[in-house]
């Protein structure tokens, strides 16, 4: 069979960014980060816990604006991981599917997800 002369797949470079495939590929880097975190958390259990020197260091660490932002970052990744992953849920049982519905709850998940992180963030006391 000669394969010279057959239609080539575009490149991804040339799609635009959509609502859709932004909201897919963010689903996939934070269930990947998640799962460093993961990885790591028994590491800072154990300085909590170690003694009382390395406990108050860590939670002279947690003070820092930038170590702040990292853990309303990785929080909002985490609510975000749950909310897009009930919308995959909802469309495993078929629901939602069209274009239409797809935007709709793609808008949805973003607001609820910044909804949701701001409110633990506030009653958290973070700001």
């Amino acid at each position: 069979m000669n394969t010279s002369n057959r239609p080539l797949s575009p490149h991804l470079q040339i799609y635009k960014p959509q609502l859709t495939s932004v909201l897919s590929i963010s689903h996939r880097m934070t269930g990947f980060a998640l799962s460093i975190i993961i990885l790591f958390s028994p590491v800072i259990i154990y300085f909590l816990t170690n003694s009382a020197d390395t406990h108050q260091a860590v939670i002279s660490l947690l003070q820092n604006s930038f170590i702040k932002l990292i853990f309303s970052l990785a929080l909002f990744g985490l609510i975000y991981h749950l909310c897009n992953g009930i919308r995959h849920l909802a469309w495993d049982a078929g629901y939602g599917l069209d274009l239409d519905s797809s935007y709709k709850s793609g808008y949805i998940v973003l607001g609820v997800s910044i909804s949701l992180t701001l409110l633990i963030l506030l009653m958290a006391g973070a700001f």
